[in-house]
């Protein structure tokens, strides 16, 4: 099974060696995503609620380059740097996953990048 590097300029450019995301067969992994605007490159939200709302517009933005959305998403992995910090991610993220949200795994987590409070992962299912 042939597997492709995805790239979208609506998402932020990869900060190491890794890829935004990776199609193989009928399934998109989106590596783990800060909360980097990517017009700036920068993360500008201080609290965990606008973090949580940026990262998951950001993963939007690679599921749609992929003709994809939100609904294809089968698995999800939240790490949280602060344990505490999980109402208030699960109340954004509630938001963006309505209806049959995906598996998920929240964990504690030690996140790099300076202000990250939390990444987040995911595995979608858009079709051969």
């Amino acid at each position: 099974m042939p597997k492709n590097v995805v790239f979208t300029d609506k998402a932020p450019r990869p900060v190491g060696q890794y890829s935004q995301a990776v199609r193989a067969g009928g399934f998109l992994f989106i590596s783990g995503q800060i909360a980097i605007n990517p017009e700036t490159g920068k993360i500008e939200e201080s609290d965990v609620k606008g973090q949580t709302r940026r990262i998951l517009q950001n993963i939007k933005n690679i599921l749609e380059s992929q003709g994809g959305s939100l609904d294809d998403v089968v698995k999800v992995t939240v790490y949280l740097s602060r344990p505490e910090d999980f109402d208030d991610m699960n109340q954004v993220y509630s938001e963006f996953f309505v209806k049959e949200p995906p598996a998920r795994a929240t964990v504690a987590a030690q996140i790099p990048g300076k202000g990250a409070l939390l990444e987040i992962d995911v595995i979608a299912y858009l079709g051969e």
